[in-house]
């Protein structure tokens, strides 16, 4: 699959790291902004309060698959209108959009492959979406754990703040496992 990356910080180039390894092509952009008319899917891994910016220095997201990796932080908002910043972004693009790879730790990303079971990567979004977030967890090292539709990925940027509170308050950095009772 031919991948752009939208921020190269930690999510963004951890994830573009392992899809590389994984054989997905990968083209990583930075505040520059760039083309992305020739992916199949965007990864957006930027601040959450620089998504507006961010969109607006990259051409050729027309219709794409996006997925929002973004977070919102100390009361930060999406942009006016908008419940989510994963709204804003299908807004923008018009295309299938998804929150994803939101809620986990990217100084682990190295670390689950080697795990014994794989840890979950919960995502919201648009149906059609489904076929990417799943390959593209699986290629990680994650099994994808749908949330609901896009009207979550609210609730879901509200949940990254609880993943960092429950690390702050003492377990550290974590990964996560979501599994239906006959997986136990």
């Amino acid at each position: 699959m031919n991948i752009t990356v939208i921020g190269r910080g930690n999510i963004g180039g951890g994830l573009a790291d392992l899809w590389e390894r994984a054989g997905h092509q990968v083209s990583r952009l930075g505040r520059d902004g760039g083309d992305a008319s020739g992916s199949e899917a965007v990864l957006l891994a930027v601040p959450g309060v620089a998504v507006e910016a961010a969109l607006s220095s990259v051409t050729g997201l027309e219709g794409k698959t996006v997925l929002d990796a973004t977070n919102l932080y100390g009361g930060a908002r999406p942009p006016a209108g908008f419940s989510s910043n994963a709204e804003y972004v299908k807004s923008v693009t018009g295309g299938t959009t998804a929150k994803a790879f939101s809620t986990n730790f990217a100084s682990l990303f190295g670390r689950v492959a080697g795990a014994r079971v794989r840890p979950s990567n919960l995502w919201s979004g648009d149906d059609e979406a489904h076929g990417v977030v799943s390959q593209l967890s699986h290629d990680a090292g994650f099994e994808a754990v749908r949330l609901g539709d896009l009207s979550m990925a609210a609730t879901q940027e509200g949940l990254a703040g609880t993943i960092f509170a429950i690390s702050q308050s003492g377990l550290g950095e974590f990964v996560y496992r979501m599994a239906p009772p006959e997986q136990l």
